[in-house]
């Protein structure tokens, strides 16, 4: 029968196989850190990992899970582990931002890459979001916008094609700069407000393709209607943020005191 003090010691014995998962994370957070993992980077399988550390599979997993919980690498069931977009631009909810000007508040420089155009009927759902006839034509514009070379967010605008008929020269602007500075500039109209909607979704291949990340990879899809001063609405837009390149905040009020 063991002693009281047998019972002590061993429930005071440091786990080693903790200790050691500890230095496994804290060799695999060094990596990144320096940029040997790079951003977006596949991890090697658990076996060859663990095998390269000298450590066994269930002490790599709790350093897998250490770093997954402090946001370094993203596990993702059948795909395997990724290191997480490390840079983070920080918006507002509350107030109607343009991709470009949330990048570059965060200090990094905006860039548009993959842009392109096409004209197609509207659908009845653009058609009613822009209040315009069903099967109207309206302008797509598709581009990738970049922080510091990275791609972070797809977006997809559409407006009446009315709006720009016989200006192709603001078509070519809206692929190379902020859509609102062009809107304003070229055709005289100013975006007072916009009504968006958002959600969490899984990176199809089309999507995984063209921002970079692996098929599946989490992105939050925003969608918005922009409207002018007028109250007409201009702008659908449609966007497809890597939801480890954004933070999100919004002001959430009080439901005031009644008075009575």
């Amino acid at each position: 029968m063991s002693s009281a003090g047998e019972h002590t010691a061993s429930r005071t014995r440091p786990d080693r196989s903790r200790l050691r998962s500890v230095t496994v994370y804290e060799d695999l957070a060094r990596r990144i850190d320096d940029g040997q993992l790079a951003a977006g980077a596949k991890l090697p399988s658990e076996t060859e990992l663990a095998a390269e550390m000298g450590v066994s599979r269930a002490t790599l997993r709790d350093a897998l899970r250490i770093l997954e919980d402090d946001g370094l690498v993203r596990r993702m069931q059948g795909s395997g582990t990724f290191v997480t977009q490390r840079m983070r631009v920080s918006n507002s909810l509350d107030v109607n931002f343009g991709v470009t000007d949330a990048i570059r508040a965060a200090g990094m420089r905006a860039g548009i890459n993959g842009g392109r155009h096409w004209t197609e009927p509207a659908t009845a759902s653009e058609a009613e979001r822009l209040n315009i006839d069903p099967a109207e034509d309206v302008l797509v514009v598709e581009r990738i916008r970049t922080a510091d070379d990275k791609p972070v967010v797809l977006s997809r605008d559409v407006l009446p094609r009315k709006l720009v008929d016989g200006r192709p020269e603001v078509i070519e602007h809206m692929l190379a700069e902020s859509i609102y500075v062009v809107l304003e500039r070229d055709l005289g109209i100013v975006i007072q407000q916009g009504v968006a909607n958002f959600r969490p979704v899984h990176a199809d291949r089309s999507l995984a393709t063209r921002l970079a990340v692996p098929q599946a990879a989490l992105l939050l899809y925003l969608w918005q209607v922009d409207y002018a001063e007028n109250g007409e609405p201009i702008l659908s837009s449609h966007e497809y943020h890597l939801a480890d390149a954004f933070n999100f905040s919004v002001v959430r009020r009080g439901p005031g005191r009644k008075i009575t």
